[in-house]
């Protein structure tokens, strides 16, 4: 089997105080996220690409994990890889450090840039424009959550230029310890786009679509069910064929619905379960 060129843009990242971290990817490549994008919790996250040695990945997490910064584990992993000068790979470590790296003969344009809690690169690009726009864009949306940044990342560096060969697939994945489904993983969001004419926006709605199913909205946000709420959720529940006692109704909805994690009874109602019962009752 034949080298694979992942030529494609990425950003990894981390959200210290929120113990996040992540990479979001585009490429003129089938399925990238199935090869660039590697993270653990309070370990680091690793982007490999161009002509991809996805040992980066997995290798790249081991180092961390014993201790070594962002700039020994690349420094390491190129060391030991004679393929290095076709290379590109970003890391990011636990403590935030940053470190990227692009072999000499990497196809142009093609190179990348770290900061504060990331590390930016990019291969077969229009201009260097892309990778400063992930950049920038990271820097100035520190009031986003860490995946919400990621995928502005991404929509920026494709407004700049993108990948000269033009778009394919995109991914997005982010890590939290046990902030995962059911709080028995690590993976917060995983999303992929592995063959699309517009990758980055289809990954845009899939993250919507996340977002509303898994996502938290603060308690003191959820309304509570009253008399009148109830009587209209009885109402909407049985539109929907979902009859019999409210609470179990309710719950049998919200499980067809995959909106399970959203509910807590049926004393008080989380507003995007709310919203999602109404317009499929509507």
């Amino acid at each position: 089997m034949g080298r694979s060129l992942v030529a494609t843009y990425s950003i990894v990242a981390c959200d210290l105080d929120a113990g996040q971290w992540g990479v979001a990817v585009q490429s003129k490549f089938l399925a990238v996220g199935s090869v660039v994008p590697w993270a653990e919790p309070h370990v680091g996250a690793v982007a490999t690409q161009a002509w991809a040695n996805p040992r980066y990945g997995s290798d790249g997490l081991t180092l961390l994990r014993m201790g070594k910064t962002a700039d020994e584990a690349v420094a390491a992993l190129t060391a030991a890889d004679e393929g290095r000068e076709h290379r590109q790979l970003g890391i990011v470590d636990g403590s935030g450090g940053a470190a990227t790296f692009t072999g000499g003969e990497c196809q142009d344009w093609a190179g990348g840039r770290t900061g504060d809690c990331y590390a930016a690169q990019g291969n077969i690009l229009v201009s260097q424009e892309t990778v400063d726009a992930l950049a920038v864009t990271f820097e100035s949306n520190a009031h986003l959550s860490l995946a919400e940044r990621l995928i502005e990342c991404l929509a920026a560096a494709q407004a700049a230029g993108g990948d000269r060969r033009g778009q394919q697939s995109a991914a997005l994945l982010v890590v939290e310890q046990d902030a995962g489904y059911a709080n028995l993983s690590d993976t917060v969001v995983d999303l992929r786009v592995d063959d699309h004419e517009r990758p980055i926006p289809e990954l845009q709605r899939l993250f919507a679509l996340h977002h509303e199913l898994f996502g938290v909205t603060p308690s003191e946000d959820w309304f509570d069910v009253d008399e009148a709420l109830a009587a209209e959720l009885r109402d909407r529940l049985s539109r929907l064929g979902y009859d019999g006692e409210l609470d179990r109704a309710f719950s049998d909805w919200a499980g067809t619905a995959n909106l399970e994690e959203r509910i807590d009874g049926v004393e008080r109602i989380d507003p995007v379960v709310l919203a999602s019962l109404r317009k499929q009752s509507a």
